[in-house]
């Protein structure tokens, strides 16, 4: 049977759908986050210890009470353009931080854990498809953070037998399937909620970031995958390191491309309305091109994202949305 779990980052955006995946499988979650960037009313299935993961003490703390089994990780800075300005805070708040996480589990014996990694590890793809074997060369402190505590990770599998899963996301997105959570940033950089935006406030135009790359449309192409086939991985992820499951990495993603202006185009259609767009420079480390190649989580967890079409992506973020952005009544603008 499932066991306890403490979920670090767990009142933000992927860490709070997958808190809800693990309670409804049966795990009992507890939420380890200091709400720098998360959301008290997210954590809605499982306690909150409110607490950082730079002390060490709080962590002790946490780890006393809750005595769990695993840990899913989820805390930590993921803002490709602010940590080209500003790298110590990456190498703090992902590298150091995830390292006092790994020591309180050795210290307390939670055997195994999952990693929310990125796709940014990789760097510029020299293939369509990435897959877990292509070279990682990170071109941002962002993803060299995240490389760190892979290779962290390793270590501490060789050394003190803890295993864990690194799942390498490439673009979450969307919501979830009742809106009882869904993405909200203090400052939204990502590309689906600003252009819902654009679609719906007036004094709002939606800037594309580059329409300069190697694509066929100019724009960046990313592998968009929905928030809750994301959950369902990581659920497979816990429960097959709880059956005995040795360390491994997964590439998640769907294997299909979208360009910022096909992402600019869905949104149209879902909307019924035009969004008005404008064209700025690259954001400094920015690749043109991120494709998973997902047969490895097929393979070995038998994982599949069912839910990831774009025009599911788009509906379900705009189901989040819409208190914020729709109209309360009349129809939207042709």
């Amino acid at each position: 049977m499932p066991g306890k779990l403490l979920v670090t980052g767990g009142a933000g955006y992927v860490g709070s759908h997958c808190c809800r995946a693990f309670a409804e499988a049966g795990w009992q979650v507890t939420v380890f986050d200091n709400l720098s960037t998360g959301w008290r009313d997210l954590v809605k299935w499982g306690p909150l210890f409110v607490g950082d993961l730079q002390s060490p003490a709080e962590l002790d703390a946490a780890f006393s009470q809750v005595r769990p089994d695993a840990v899913a990780h989820f805390a930590g800075s993921a803002l490709v353009a602010e940590s080209v300005r500003e790298p110590s805070i990456y190498y703090r708040n992902n590298t150091i931080a995830t390292l006092n996480l790994l020591e309180a589990m050795r210290k307390h014996a939670a055997g195994y854990l999952i990693f929310s990694s990125t796709c940014a590890t990789f760097g510029h793809a020299n293939a369509e498809t990435i897959d877990e074997l292509h070279p990682q060369n990170p071109i941002n402190p962002y993803g060299r953070s995240k490389l760190m505590v892979e290779q962290i990770l390793s270590d501490f599998d060789r050394a003190h037998a803890i295993r864990s899963v690194p799942l390498r996301y490439f673009n979450a997105a969307g919501a979830d399937r009742d809106g009882k959570t869904g993405e909200r940033h203090a400052c939204e950089t990502h590309v689906i909620p600003l252009a819902l935006k654009g679609a719906y406030d007036e004094g709002y135009a939606f800037t594309i970031l580059g329409s300069d790359f190697d694509t066929p449309d100019g724009t960046a192409i990313r592998d968009y995958i929905h928030v809750e086939d994301l959950a369902e991985a990581h659920l497979r992820a816990v429960n097959a390191l709880e059956q005995g499951a040795s360390s491994a990495a997964y590439n998640l993603g769907t294997g299909r491309g979208t360009s910022v202006e096909e992402v600019v185009a869905a949104v149209e259609r879902a909307t019924h309305r035009k969004v008005p767009r404008r064209y700025g420079p690259r954001r400094p480390g920015d690749p043109g091109r991120l494709i998973a190649l997902p047969d490895k989580a097929r393979r070995e967890l038998g994982w599949v994202a069912s839910r990831s079409g774009i025009d599911n992506i788009i509906r379900t973020a705009l189901n989040w949305h819409e208190q914020d952005w729709a109209p309360k009544a009349g129809a939207g603008q042709a």
